[in-house]
């Protein structure tokens, strides 16, 4: 986990515990190696170097995250399978918003997909202006988002924005992801971000650890609450077992546009 050349990087210095996704030559695109990294440091910070906050991360400044490396989806036959992918994927995300420190994404360039539903378990956000946001699904793969997903982003952003998000398929701008409260602060550029990111994740690291853990567990069961009771499972079949997400992923591996049918 920590070589150079492993898919997630991770060290601590001065009680911040900083991970960085290391995939650069495929725009931090998420394994299921880094996915699973990423949810150890966060289940057990203590045996990781014991950090008092985590800074989250992508190598370069071309992405954050850009989703789940989409070579992982071929095999799906089944709406198991992709339900099985949903719950795993889930595992991780709940592993981050149940840390017991602090976590603080600092984001350059793309943050999609499940790069943007990692951004979106971190307690905060920072942004270099080069951020774009956006789950383009509708565009790319045709499949969907989890339930859980879904409530999380319409906690922070209200219905109708998260349906504009979806249905335009767009990446949203880093002043309008700050100005709708994705981001607290925007950086000049990938230095200045991760500058920032350390004085930021210095000054949480000063504070009371169960005061932070306490607010940031409070807020876990408010969005959880909201979500509880909802089953997502047959919208998740819908897409992951249909002829347009498998039209979706053949023509986003071959670069061309999809042809979508509905069906």
């Amino acid at each position: 986990m920590a070589g150079m050349d492993a898919e997630i990087l991770y060290e601590v210095a001065d009680g911040i515990g900083t991970v960085t996704l290391n995939r650069p030559q495929a725009r931090n695109a998420l394994t299921y190696g880094m996915y699973d990294g990423l949810a150890a440091i966060c289940r057990a910070p203590q045996a990781h170097g014991d950090p008092r906050v985590i800074v989250v991360t992508g190598a370069g400044d071309k992405a954050f995250a850009a989703g789940t490396d989409i070579a992982q989806f071929r095999s799906f036959a089944t709406a198991e399978d992709a339900l099985a992918y949903e719950q795993k994927i889930e595992a991780v995300i709940d592993a981050i918003e149940r840390c017991p420190v602090p976590t603080l994404a600092a984001i350059a360039g793309a943050v999609t997909g499940g790069g943007a539903a990692i951004a979106l378990a971190c307690d905060l956000r920072i942004a270099a202006e080069s951020a774009r946001f956006g789950f383009p699904i509708a565009r790319t793969l045709g499949n969907c988002l989890s339930m859980a997903n879904y409530a999380r982003l319409a906690a922070l952003l209200g219905p109708a924005l998260v349906k504009d998000i979806v249905f335009t398929a767009r990446l949203v701008e880093a002043e309008e992801g700050r100005r709708i409260g994705l981001y607290s602060e925007l950086l000049a550029d990938h230095a200045a971000l991760m500058r920032r990111s350390r004085e930021l994740a210095t000054v949480i690291a000063g504070h009371a650890p169960l005061t932070l853990r306490a607010t940031k567990e409070a807020m876990r069961r408010l969005v959880a609450a909201s979500a509880q009771g909802l089953d997502g499972d047959d919208l998740v079949g819908l897409c992951y077992t249909s002829a347009d997400f498998r039209e979706g992923m053949e023509a986003f591996l071959a670069k061309r546009p999809p042809v979508w049918r509905g069906r």
